[in-house]
């Protein structure tokens, strides 16, 4: 199949299966005497293997390592696992990350009157950029009275 029927078989669109091509995350298709790009069904594999590894946030160096440990039968399965635990730890403190910004641009907008005056705690808060600390996140009740933070 040619390269539209490959991105409409595998969800990659054509132009991320040339951008994968061009950085070795696949190998380069096979062309016809034409110049056009070939794919097979063990390219159609790979390809839905990284869209689904896209979907679920792995990075591209992260794909490269799952390709390998995908094509490498000897492979341990603990291999994969490594793989995938620093990946939902990379999430997590992505989570927390969003979590925290959430947090300042809500305290931000609760004291952002919202109204035709010209001032804004928002713009003053961006003007300042890195000389202010964001805002602290809320302390729970254990931890206002000297505890350990409850989750």
């Amino acid at each position: 199949m040619n390269i539209g029927e490959a991105a409409a078989a595998s969800g990659v669109s054509a132009k991320m299966i040339r951008y994968y091509e061009s950085i070795g995350l696949v190998p380069h298709a096979v062309r016809t005497e034409a110049g056009y790009r070939v794919y097979g069904d063990n390219d159609i594999h790979t390809l839905r293997f990284i869209r689904r590894a896209r979907d679920l946030g792995f990075s591209v160096a992260q794909m490269e390592t799952l390709l390998a440990l995908w094509s490498d039968r000897s492979r341990a399965s603990a291999d994969v696992r490594r793989v995938a635990l620093d990946h939902i730890e990379e999430l997590e403190r992505k989570m927390k990350q969003m979590a925290s910004m959430t947090h300042a641009l809500r305290h931000l907008v609760q004291h952002c009157h919202g109204d035709g005056r010209p001032d804004c705690p928002i713009l003053e808060d961006l003007s300042h950029g890195e000389e202010r600390a964001p805002a602290p996140a809320k302390a729970t009740r254990r931890a206002a009275r000297g505890g350990a933070p409850v989750s």
